[in-house]
């Protein structure tokens, strides 16, 4: 049973028709026990990537991967990192991406497929000063 509404569905095929460039991957990692919203979340990561054979959605369980999962850093589940094909951009969605989470996963898809953000120029020039690793974490709640 699909998540989306039809019209949502068609909705996001046509946006993704438009404005995806190059494959987009989602990886995901998840288990079956222990894990609240870690089924939901890979159904409507499937979901999405049913809608454009630009968008990809790669499997993995937490506990079996193990070696993959840390090579991308996943420390906690469900979890969603959103690359460009097979370069890794940094993005990444714990937890389930419904509500307002939803829109922002399907932008950051559009972005990453693009290869780039649109910052305004003001700033880019802040950007291209930072001469460090930054680590820069957002934490959203439905409250």
């Amino acid at each position: 049973m699909p998540l989306l509404s039809e019209k949502d569905r068609q909705t996001l095929t046509g946006m993704f028709a438009q404005e995806l460039v190059a494959p987009v991957k989602l990886v995901y990692f998840g288990q079956e026990v222990a894990c609240q919203f870690c089924r939901e979340t890979q159904a409507i990561l499937e979901e999405v990537a049913s809608l454009s054979d630009k968008i990809e959605v790669e499997v993995n369980n937490f506990v079996v991967d193990k070696v993959r999962a840390e090579e991308l850093g996943v420390d906690k589940i469900p979890a969603t990192i959103v690359m460009g094909g097979d370069k890794d951009y940094g993005v990444r969605f714990y937890g389930i991406p419904s509500g307002y989470e939803f829109t922002t996963l399907v932008q950051d898809i559009m972005l990453v497929s693009k290869g780039k953000a649109d910052f305004s120029p003001a700033a880019q020039e802040m950007i291209v000063k930072i001469d460090k690793p930054v680590d820069i974490q957002v934490y959203v709640t439905p409250t």
